[in-house]
């Protein structure tokens, strides 16, 4: 199947290996570009563990602090693994949305022992923290990253509308749906999207998509990668 993948470049490409990998031919159209803010170095001093909401977060903070010795409480998997690959030794994965990290960070973490930090990104909704507070714990937020939408649709996703190849395209949150949406509009495309399955990682992203009409609109099981990429079934692709 001819898969599009409309996240980041970084995350995009891991998610293009997987999809290689199970012999799906992928086409990465990033619709957000990944900007790390610059400024000065952060102190995980006093700092009881990192609320980690996206891989970006942590990639961001980890150019900017000098130790790694604070516990990441990790969103999903992949967040949790990007955390490992940066050197942090406690790693806990709560294996779902913000609203599961929230419960999981009430249970792993201790009120009044020390800050909570949420590495965030200037999109990054802000109940997490929030919802940490009104339970009595600690919460900094610092925001790390900017997520860039596009102006027009990315050439591989456009030629791939127009020719009418594409099987499928994999949304990973609700903003990068409402930014291919408002693409595909500006393209004037829509009437194109009848031929794709639509793979999304939450039924706020499916509810974004509007009022694109696809083929099918299918919500993950559990809001990360693998359960997105289980929604491709071999009856998607093209006759």
């Amino acid at each position: 199947m001819r898969v599009l993948v409309t996240r980041p470049t970084n995350d995009a490409l891991d998610t293009a290996a997987k999809l290689s990998a199970r012999g799906h031919e992928p086409l990465v159209a990033p619709l957000l570009e990944i900007r790390f803010r610059k400024g000065p170095r952060i102190s995980l001093a006093g700092v009881q563990a990192v609320l980690a909401t996206s891989s970006n977060g942590v990639h961001a903070l980890a150019a900017r602090v000098k130790t790694r010795d604070a516990a990441v409480f990790a969103v999903g998997p992949q967040t949790a693994e990007a955390a490992r690959a940066e050197g942090f030794s406690v790693v806990k994965n709560a294996g779902g949305d913000g609203h599961a990290l929230v419960e999981a960070a009430a249970r792993w973490a201790v009120p009044h022992g020390g800050t909570l930090l949420h590495a965030a990104g200037a999109e990054t909704q802000g109940y997490v923290a929030a919802d940490l507070q009104a339970r009595g714990f600690e919460v900094a937020s610092v925001t790390l990253y900017d997520a860039v939408a596009v102006e027009k649709l990315p050439e591989v996703a456009r030629d791939a509308l127009q020719e009418g190849t594409l099987d499928a395209a994999l949304y990973y949150s609700p903003r990068s749906a409402r930014v291919f949406a408002d693409c595909v509009r500006k393209a004037e495309l829509g009437d194109r999207c009848g031929r794709v399955v639509a793979c999304c990682i939450s039924r706020g992203t499916a509810d974004a998509l509007a009022p694109l009409a696809f083929q099918a609109v299918r919500v993950a099981s559990h809001p990360d990668g693998e359960a997105i990429i289980a929604l491709l079934t071999p009856a998607d692709r093209r006759i």
